[in-house]
């Protein structure tokens, strides 16, 4: 049993799967699949800098994972029908719908926000926003997320 724990350890922190697994999981974290991509890039990123590596591989890799996963959830939005704005009950979608009609597309900066974050990706996907225009901001808004993260962790790691 501790060597399939070992190996299966092994999987996780070799440096061969490390961009292979932050893309996967930056990717699901992005969709409406449970992921934590936080705790993924945290992890390989204060192990890369406790062994002084770099760690722009890992910042790219995340950015993109993630970004891709909000465009999946942009184009998922679009099969969905308009609702009447009025008639959503849920807090959170009120908000997010309200922000983006006042906002419009520059929502999408703060699409690395939890919880409101991913659905200001499906409302722009449901309201047809300008497709080029909404993976660029989110693909910005995604990059301030880890790079807000990645900074956090050289203030702890130093």
């Amino acid at each position: 049993m501790t060597d399939y724990l070992t190996a299966l350890l092994g999987i996780f922190l070799s440096e061969e799967n490390q961009l292979l697994i932050m893309f996967a999981s930056s990717f699901l974290s992005a969709t409406i699949l449970p992921g934590n991509s936080e705790v993924v890039f945290t992890t390989y990123a204060t192990q890369a800098l406790l062994q002084k590596n770099t760690v722009y591989g890992l910042f790219i890799v995340a950015t993109l994972g993630n970004a891709l996963g909000s465009m999946t959830t942009y184009f998922i939005a679009q099969f969905f029908p308009q609702p009447k704005f009025h008639d959503q009950q849920h807090k959170s979608v009120k908000l997010a719908l309200t922000l983006s009609q006042k906002y419009g597309i520059w929502i999408l900066l703060f699409s690395w926000l939890p919880i409101v974050g991913d659905l200001f990706c499906g409302i722009a996907g449901w309201l047809r926003f300008n497709l080029w225009k909404s993976m660029l901001l989110i693909t910005f808004g995604k990059g301030i997320r880890y790079a807000l993260l990645l900074w956090s962790i050289y203030l702890v790691v130093g």
